[in-house]
């Protein structure tokens, strides 16, 4: 049983990243899906696959490298909200990432989204991750 599965899925994540994997497989759960769908939206990851076929049901994770040097798109993976401290921001303390060129995910009352999608809507939340 994992207490922290946001945890584990950005562990999953960063483990494959440094060994160098082409896919990555993990847990499916609905918040794991959408963080899944910003991180290919905003060119972090190639492609997924949501599979319902199990029970649990897994995400298949295609990871994202340069073609030539074959350097990763995913820098790091940090996790900030924990289950023993949760960070929670209004809309006029959204944290920047790297001064706006990485993305923070935040769990918010309109669903996952990321911290510049919540300062546009100009709403707060939970922050989950930040990622470069």
């Amino acid at each position: 049983m994992v207490t922290d599965p946001i945890a584990d899925y950005l562990t999953r994540v960063r483990n494959a990243v440094m060994a160098n994997h082409r896919v990555v497989e993990v847990p499916k759960s609905k918040i794991k899906v959408e963080m899944t769908k910003i991180l290919h939206e905003k060119g972090y990851i190639t492609n997924y696959k949501v599979e319902d076929a199990p029970i649990p049901g897994m995400i298949k994770i295609a990871l994202k490298y340069h073609p030539v040097t074959k350097i990763s798109a995913i820098n790091s993976l940090i996790r900030i909200s924990k289950p023993g401290l949760r960070k929670y921001v209004d809309s006029d303390h959204l944290p920047k990432v790297l001064n706006g060129l990485g993305i923070a995910i935040l769990s918010t009352s309109q669903g996952v989204m990321t911290d510049k999608e919540a300062r546009v809507k100009k709403i707060g939340g939970e922050v989950l991750c930040f990622i470069s």
